[in-house]
């Protein structure tokens, strides 16, 4: 039976390559990947810039010709600027692999790591059920738990951050 480490690597293989569906069978044990093979389309958003106070310079009036009232438009803008994103400098740990995310090794256990705890490289800190299988999910990071991203029980996908890690 292959290990965790050893399908993180046939993932990340085949993710870089043009392989678009691998199968690997040993003593009963079966491996089956398949990249999603659409196309996504992407259209950029037109953001407006921001519009200046309009000023009408004063027209002459001529004799007998009657001028509409002119109201020049103000209008209001404003300009936001972005916020530092605090997620900036952390180190996110993620799934290798689509499954069910558990924050305990069992029901009536403690969790693995809560918000506040330091982990190293080799620190396991959650588990992730694919196919009936529990596979215990490394930190492979140095640093403190800073935000726990899903919940015990949820689905996650492959490569999704499940864990933000302030580093050392």
């Amino acid at each position: 039976m292959l290990k965790v480490q050893e399908i993180r690597e046939i993932i990340k293989l085949i993710d870089q390559s043009s392989i678009d569906e691998f199968v690997y069978e040993l003593d009963g044990a079966k491996i089956e990947m398949k990249k999603k093979t659409g196309t996504i389309v992407s259209e950029p958003v037109q953001v407006p810039a921001p519009q200046v106070p309009v000023q009408q310079a004063p027209v002459a009036q001529t004799a007998g010709a009657q001028q509409p009232a002119v109201s020049p438009a103000v209008q209001e803008s404003t300009v936001s600027v972005p916020q530092p994103d605090k997620k900036e400098g952390l180190t996110e740990i993620t799934s290798p692999m689509v499954g069910t995310f558990y924050q305990k090794p069992s029901p009536d256990a403690d969790t693995y790591v809560k918000v506040g705890d330091r982990v190293d490289a080799s620190t396991v800190v959650c588990i992730v059920e694919a196919m009936k299988l529990f596979n215990e999910i490394e930190a492979e990071a140095t640093g403190e738990i800073v935000e726990i991203l899903v919940k015990d029980g949820q689905l996650v996908e492959y490569g999704q951050p499940l864990f933000l890690v302030n580093p050392e």
